[in-house]
């Protein structure tokens, strides 16, 4: 996610924290380094300087130039910008669903923006975060097969989907999918539009028409962030013809430049509600303008972690691991089971990217694969005895021999694995000594 626009920002960041003092020409030389980042990144050029202008003004307010810390400094300075730009912070933006049910939900965009994955990403957060019952509406009688695809997804996500008549206009099929979610008592319906290619007035007309009769409580536009300014210009223009409430971005963990991402709530003035991190239904964030910012420059993001591993592992599990650790009770079975616990959690890459300076430790990996390491570990463990993982002590010569021919790997890599081990058992004592162990558990 934005890894083109990290290194570029980050490169004169880095410079400028080189040196003991800067001076005006240094300072000129990282907003023209910034300038260029933003611009290649796709950022409009409006947005791009004003943001510049911003920078600038903190920078001279701030008296950068005096400072004895001016790397720190200017990276908080364009962290602020970069916040303000995204959204602002504290004020995340958040779709509330405070009317009488059932909440008419619409969404609207271009052909492959990726309205109809949405719309089942939408309805499954609902239906975990805010313990909402919902009901999927395809309404595109252009294109059956979105039909099918929705119910797929809805399949998926174990909700509900309309079973829409596509022989009927738009307006009534939305009219009768209201009627049943009223008798059914569903608290919310998301409604499927059709697309185009581009805009033009049948596709304009036809959603007038849809929320004329569904009267939504949002009318939420949903972008490609991929294409960068494009989705800003459609965005505009779709909210000059029927007033939008919020705007989702799909296809933000491929985006590398992250232009349509810092431009479109500054040129629309529409709050982004979510992002979508992937293909899977479950595969949608709340947008957190700080926490973005956060990740553009390579300072983490700990409170999605957090929120994540609260969401994968129960308290119950994550107690016991932090109690057998206080003990000193840590087996290799326990340590197979945290690496289970983490692979709950997402891929080692997108934990590391969670993590202060994360992307540049997985630059600083290149060539290791993560991934095939954990399931080499998890290979050497389960070759193992039940009385093996709970005493690694056992482990002679003859053991770790054949472990390595059960697991496919060599003596070596059975050492690495038990050192390892060790190390992580030493260290957890550590930290129990110090009395972090409870601190470090997430609920």
């Amino acid at each position: 996610m934005f890894d083109s626009l990290r290194e570029k920002i980050l490169s004169p960041i880095r410079s400028l924290g080189k040196s003991g003092r800067i001076t005006e020409a240094d300072l000129e030389e990282a907003l023209k380094d910034i300038r260029r980042a933003l611009l290649e990144a796709d950022v409009h050029f409006k947005v791009s300087k004003e943001f510049l202008e911003q920078v600038r003004r903190e920078a001279v307010g701030q008296e950068l130039l005096k400072s004895v810390t001016p790397g720190q400094q200017f990276t908080k300075i364009v962290y602020d910008a970069l916040v303000r730009f995204l959204g602002g912070a504290g004020e995340d933006a958040r779709l509330e669903l405070r009317a009488a049910p059932p909440v008419p939900i619409l969404l609207v965009g271009l052909q492959g923006s990726g309205k109809t994955t949405t719309a089942a990403k939408l309805a499954l957060y609902l239906k975990k975060k805010e313990k909402k019952r919902v009901l999927l509406v395809p309404c595109d009688p252009r294109r059956p097969a979105a039909k099918e695809q929705l119910r797929t997804l809805a399949r998926q996500a174990e909700v509900e989907c309309f079973d829409s008549d596509l022989t009927r206009s738009p307006a009534r099929i939305v009219k009768a999918a209201l009627e049943e979610a009223r008798s059914k008592v569903f608290d919310a319906l998301i409604v499927d539009t059709a697309g185009r290619l581009a805009i033009d007035e049948e596709l304009m007309d036809e959603i007038q028409e849809v929320k004329k009769a569904l009267q939504p409580h949002a009318t939420l536009f949903v972008a490609d962030s991929m294409t960068g300014q494009d989705a800003v210009n459609v965005a505009q223009a779709f909210h000059a013809r029927t007033p939008l409430s919020g705007v989702i971005l799909t296809k933000l963990d491929g985006d590398a430049r992250g232009g349509a991402a810092l431009s479109i709530q500054f040129l629309t003035g529409l709050p982004i509600f979510f992002f979508g991190t992937g293909e899977g239904v479950a595969a949608l964030e709340p947008f957190h303008a700080d926490r973005l910012a956060s990740r553009i420059l390579d300072r983490g993001d700990v409170l999605t972690l957090v929120e994540k591993a609260q969401e994968a592992i129960s308290e119950d599990e994550a107690k016991a691991g932090i109690q057998k650790m206080a003990k000193g009770q840590f087996s290799l079975e326990d340590f197979l089971g945290q690496m289970k616990m983490m692979q709950k959690l997402g891929s080692m890459e997108s934990l590391m990217k969670m993590l202060p300076g994360g992307n540049q430790l997985l630059g600083q990996l290149k060539g290791v694969d993560a991934e095939k390491e954990l399931k080499r570990t998890e290979a050497i463990i389960l070759s193992m005895t039940s009385k093996e993982r709970r005493n690694h002590k056992v482990l002679n010569g003859s053991r770790r021999l054949r472990i390595a021919k059960g697991s496919g790997t060599s003596v070596a890599e059975v050492n690495r694995v038990v050192q390892r081990f060790e190390q992580t058992q030493k260290m957890m004592a550590q930290f129990s000594k110090m009395g972090l162990l409870k601190k470090m558990l997430p609920f």
